[in-house]
């Protein structure tokens, strides 16, 4: 049985087994990347990123893949991680880092353990549908900000059912095929928020979700005109900050500030 070099990571305390793949010669499964995301007989993590080689113009290339093993388009709190873990690998440049997902080419800006991710524009808002999960009747707003997320304003979120709601929504026919993730939110201020979200490909709540956090951010501005930027309250306890520029046809400029952190690295049997 081969073993496996790794890094643990977490970005706000959403956490990701981070693994070197430049040369190739990685060959992961989707059953293998659940086990070594298993918090009882693996690593433990929300997710598992690889780093290689471009295939375009830009720096890297990064693969992100949900704890039950589909890749999955993007994540940015792992998008963080991810520019910190190759930046130790191959220091960038001053300008800062570049790299390919899916969801489109990523900009990263390192300030120690603050990274400040340039995302790819989002899709269109989705204006409110209310949709039945778990029995309860939910207004509900949807953005694609790299993956598709949908949103629910809630006034209780300490009291909010997320893992019954979340399931309910992310499985919801309106959301069909991909499904979706869901985060419910709290307006604290004029351009504050607090938010618990429910990943796909988790099937859990996770401590928090970067995408989210911008899906929950551009929400409130479509809603209520929020300026930028937006501070955003995660429930592991950190802060993110999402700073856009509005326009009449969406969101562009969109960036999402916020930690990235090492926890410790081994190897591991697979």
């Amino acid at each position: 049985m081969a073993s496996l070099h790794f890094t643990k990571m977490n970005g706000a305390g959403n956490d990701f087994v981070m693994v070197d793949n430049r040369d190739g010669s990685l060959s992961l499964d989707d059953t293998r990347i659940a086990r070594l995301c298993d918090r009882h007989r693996g690593v433990g993590a929300d997710g598992l990123l690889a780093v290689e080689k471009a295939e375009g113009d830009a720096d890297w290339r990064m693969r992100y893949y949900n704890a039950d093993g589909a890749e999955a388009e993007m994540c940015g709190n792992g998008a963080r991680c991810f520019a910190r873990f190759v930046n130790r690998l191959a220091p960038a440049r001053s300008g800062g880092i570049t790299f390919e997902t899916p969801a489109g080419v990523i900009s990263a800006r390192l300030d120690g353990d603050q990274v400040c991710l340039g995302m790819s524009d989002p899709g269109p808002f989705a204006d409110k549908v209310t949709l039945d999960a778990a029995g309860q009747q939910l207004d509900v707003y949807s953005i694609n900000t790299g993956v598709p997320h949908a949103v629910v304003l809630v006034d209780n979120l300490d009291g909010t059912e997320v893992h019954q709601l979340g399931r309910g929504l992310r499985h919801h026919h309106h959301f069909q095929p991909r499904g979706t993730n869901v985060n419910f939110v709290r307006q604290l201020g004029p351009q504050d928020l607090a938010i618990r979200t429910y990943e796909r490909g988790v099937e859990a709540e996770t401590l928090a979700c970067g995408t989210g956090v911008v899906a929950s951010a551009l929400t409130l501005a479509a809603l209520t005109g929020a300026p930028s930027p937006v501070r955003v309250l995660v429930k592991g306890g950190d802060t993110l900050t999402v700073a856009f520029t509005p326009g009449t046809d969406g969101f562009r400029n969109v960036t999402l500030t916020g930690p990235a952190d090492f926890v410790f690295e081994g190897d591991i049997a697979v």
